[in-house]
């Protein structure tokens, strides 16, 4: 999956991260608080992990002035989809704004890989915001601050208040989120689409990486992450990885018994590199607190919702949403 390059953020002089001259930024229509209230299902959904996946996954639409739709069909579509089939309290999207300070400052070199995103989905990630907000969904963005910290500090509070949460996204780095209240829901694998989503628990997790979910920021620290451009141990793959966590079970205790390592070939580079893992380690890891206020879901904005398909000339997806939101549709 490509991901966009990750742009500059400003900053104040304190350090605190801005967007748009305010501290963070939430955008949604309406409020009605859950997070004080009984056990809620709450979806929080990888913003642009999903933008590309309805961007690669739709045709070429366009508008009649040439303006690009195909991401905008994907993307109200998706969030129908998990609407649908797994029928949450409440969804919040995170967008990330780019501008990793904290992990930039530890590797300059983070995530300088990726590629810049698509001309034609750049184009329609503001009305993708615009449809989130119309749909009901808070969105929630931070200059300096990546989305995947946002996301994951959004988790635990609502895990720790007693929600059921699910993450949606195939990025593996949320595997380290998972616990008794918070799964992952992964997206249909595009070469196998008929798999459907899948909701991924601990035991998933320990299935699909050979650790548990608290051992997969050290994990990665030790493999590395191609997505992320940060240098593990060259050579160590998932499988030597496993093992010597079920032998050592930490990263520490990997580096501290070095000199035993199997292959044998491996144990100088573990022991030369011990900072460079300990940094990793720093890189790989999501932060549980949030710099924003806890967050509350929306209601849909039914008549913004169609005059912005409307506007877009989404006119199979007004019809969808004329029938969900008024029981009536609209003809052409």
């Amino acid at each position: 999956m490509i991901h966009p390059k990750p742009a500059g953020g400003s900053r104040t002089d304190s350090g605190q991260a801005m967007t748009s001259g305010l501290i963070g930024k939430m955008f949604y229509a309406g409020s009605v608080s859950l997070l004080r209230g009984p056990m809620a299902k709450w979806l929080l959904l990888d913003g642009y992990n999903l933008a590309f996946r309805a961007f690669y996954g739709m045709p070429e639409l366009t508008r009649a002035d040439g303006f690009p739709t195909g991401a905008l069909h994907g993307w109200v579509k998706t969030i129908w989809r998990l609407q649908d089939q797994m029928s949450p309290d409440a969804m919040i999207v995170f967008f990330d704004l780019g501008g990793a300070q904290d992990r930039l400052a530890l590797l300059p070199e983070y995530k300088a890989q990726r590629k810049e995103t698509p001309e034609a989905l750049e184009k329609q990630i503001p009305v993708i915001k615009e449809l989130t907000r119309a749909l009901g969904l808070v969105g929630v963005e931070l200059d300096g601050v990546e989305s995947d910290d946002l996301l994951a500090a959004e988790s635990r509070l609502l895990a720790d208040a007693g929600h059921e949460v699910l993450i949606v996204s195939a990025d593996k780095d949320f595997a380290q989120c998972v616990d008794e209240r918070v799964k992952l829901l992964l997206p249909p694998p595009t070469a196998n689409p008929k798999l459907g989503w899948r909701v991924v628990d601990a035991a998933g997790v320990v299935e699909k990486f050979g650790v548990a979910p608290v051992r997969i920021a050290e994990y990665l620290a030790l493999i590395g992450d191609t997505s992320d451009n940060i240098p593990g141990i060259s050579g160590v793959g998932p499988k030597t990885a496993a093992k010597w966590f079920a032998e050592f079970e930490t990263l520490e205790g990997i580096i501290a018994h070095a000199a035993e390592l199997k292959p044998e070939r491996f144990r100088e580079a573990v022991a030369a590199r011990a900072d460079d893992l300990r940094r990793n380690l720093k890189l790989t890891t999501l932060r549980t607190k949030s710099p924003l206020p806890a967050v509350v879901p929306g209601e849909p904005a039914r008549e913004k919702l169609c005059a912005l398909l409307a506007a877009m000339e989404m006119k199979s997806t007004l019809n969808e949403a004329q029938t969900r939101y008024t029981g009536q549709r609209e003809l052409f």
